[in-house]
């Protein structure tokens, strides 16, 4: 699970680069881009630093005719809920791609298989006498089964779950990053989801 919540920051995410991967070749994506942010003070400054990776994504099924998305919410640490993707450190020897699978069906209680990646964000955000610079990972995953529930995460940090339809995504989530994450998803989700048959228009 993710140790601090990101939803701490008090830094804007920094750019990152996009996966390289992809199952066939195509123009690359618009990177996930924002300001640099660095330190908000010199006392900050002189903090140490740890570095922190975590991985999850955007998890897809196919429904009524759409495509639908599982998101969460969890409380910040000034008690306001936050909705976002599902996403977590690795454990053991998982690798980026392994601990995304993990964490989203920990945290949402649906089981999926990665698609392609998506691309990483970084951000700072600084916790009790250290700053932490984070890293997230994100992946696109096809549902593969289970039913929405956040009694599978082991640190309680999720207090609720929902599908959204991937065009209401964006207006759901409560960080610019994820929703420039969710932007990159629908520019290479019909590769995987092609319109048509179970995405036929809804009635």
């Amino acid at each position: 699970m993710t140790r601090p919540d990101p939803s701490a920051h008090r830094g804007a995410p920094l750019p990152s680069a996009l996966g390289a991967w992809r199952r066939r070749p195509q123009p690359p994506l618009r990177p996930v881009t924002s300001a640099p942010a660095g330190p908000r003070s010199a006392a900050a400054a002189s903090l140490p630093t740890v570095e922190e990776v975590s991985a999850g994504g955007v998890i897809v099924r196919e429904h009524d005719g759409g495509l639908e998305v599982a998101v969460i919410a969890r409380y910040n640490r000034g008690g306001r809920l936050e909705w976002c993707l599902p996403k977590g450190h690795p454990e053991g020897e998982e690798d980026h791609r392994q601990a995304a699978v993990r964490e989203v069906e920990e945290e949402t209680g649906i089981a999926g298989h990665i698609l392609e990646p998506l691309g990483a964000i970084d951000y700072w955000f600084t916790v009790a006498r250290h700053r932490v610079h984070k890293t997230v990972h994100h992946f696109l995953l096809r549902a593969t089964g289970g039913e929405l529930t956040t009694e599978n995460d082991p640190d309680h940090e999720a207090v609720d779950v929902a599908w959204v339809r991937l065009e209401d995504v964006a207006r759901r989530l409560s960080f610019a990053n994820e929703r420039r994450i969710v932007d990159l998803a629908r520019q290479v989700v019909d590769q995987h989801f092609p319109p048509g048959g179970a995405r036929g228009p809804r009635p």
